[in-house]
């Protein structure tokens, strides 16, 4: 089947998750951040340079609507995604605190056992964090600190280099287009997935990167597109999303393991050789350009999807490369 790709592009241009991530820019524009601000803002996680390494810093608010729909899932979701932002930058975690507000004990419940059963699976303690149960309505925040001896960053993606796709696909949907194929893995795998990223990092395989998140595979390229100064095109034929799952729900859907990665053409094959191994999905679904937008691509088709110079999404570039 032949896809409409100005169609693909502008449906995936103005959906809601997609939409979102313009917030991120509007927030640092209020708080007078850029790229080159202390943290490097745009990353997955702040960048805090120690003698021997990085510390990082990140965290996560959740829509009230999805606290309120699945709070177990909610709290799971706080540890999760968290980690990932670490993982994204080739980091290890090693704590969480979270902030919670609901009506009583009773109502955030759930949202704890959450929390805890997460920390729990993938090993990373909760120290503390904020409470309220005198609230009006169930809300969720999470934060985590990590370390890193070397950086995945969102800056240092290079044109020529090879797009990466690598994600978990042994999961199901769960709550809006979150993917989920974490909570039936054993712990020891839920670990060693995200315990990879910084020993490919480590190993220099990988500079460049970012966790798909809300926005997807299409979004998230967007940002590293954009935080790198180059363009990236991605070959549609080239993705494979789960069994049963549209592509363009997949473009946008933010799984519970899924990254992109760039690497060297001489680096690229091995880098997927290395998620084979632990039998994650992981496939060379495009290229960094010399270009400032994101293309799609397929067959002989191509379509604009976005073109930050002309329309800044996070609007978070770096004039000043303060590390890569």
């Amino acid at each position: 089947m032949t896809l409409d790709l100005e169609a693909l592009a502008k449906a995936l241009r103005t959906h809601p998750s997609l939409r979102s991530k313009l917030a991120i820019g509007q927030a640092a524009v209020a708080l007078g951040l850029c790229g080159d601000s202390l943290g490097h803002p745009g990353d997955d996680a702040a960048v805090l340079p120690r003698a021997d390494g990085y510390d990082l810093l990140a965290g996560e608010g959740f829509i009230p609507a999805f606290v309120q729909d699945d709070p177990w899932f909610a709290g799971w979701c706080g540890v999760m995604v968290n980690l990932s932002d670490i993982a994204a930058m080739g980091g290890r975690a090693v704590a969480l605190i979270d902030q919670i507000w609901a009506p009583d004990a009773k109502t955030a419940a759930p949202l704890l056992a959450g929390l805890r059963a997460a920390a729990n699976a993938y090993g990373v303690p909760l120290v503390g964090g904020h409470t309220n149960f005198a609230a009006r309505e169930l809300s969720l925040a999470v934060s985590v600190m990590g370390r890193a001896k070397t950086l995945i960053s969102s800056f240092t993606a290079r044109p020529g280099e090879r797009l990466i796709a690598a994600y978990d696909p042994r999961g199901a949907y769960r709550n809006f287009d979150n993917f989920c194929a974490a909570l039936d893995a054993p712990h020891d795998r839920l670990r060693g997935d995200l315990a990879l990223l910084p020993a490919l990092s480590e190993a220099g395989l990988v500079r460049a990167g970012k966790d798909i998140s809300q926005g997807g595979i299409i979004g998230t390229a967007l940002m590293l597109a954009e935080c790198s100064g180059a363009g990236i095109e991605i070959d549609l034929d080239r993705i494979a999303p789960p069994q049963g799952v549209p592509l363009e729900r997949w473009l946008r859907s933010f799984p519970s393991f899924g990254f992109l990665f760039t690497a060297t053409p001489a680096q690229a094959d091995g880098l997927c050789a290395q998620f084979h191994a632990r039998d994650l999905r992981a496939d060379i679904i495009g290229e960094v350009t010399h270009d400032s937008a994101v293309t799609l691509r397929s067959d002989a088709q191509r379509a604009t999807f976005w073109d930050p110079r002309t329309t800044p999404y996070l609007g978070l570039v770096q004039k000043e490369k303060s590390y890569a």
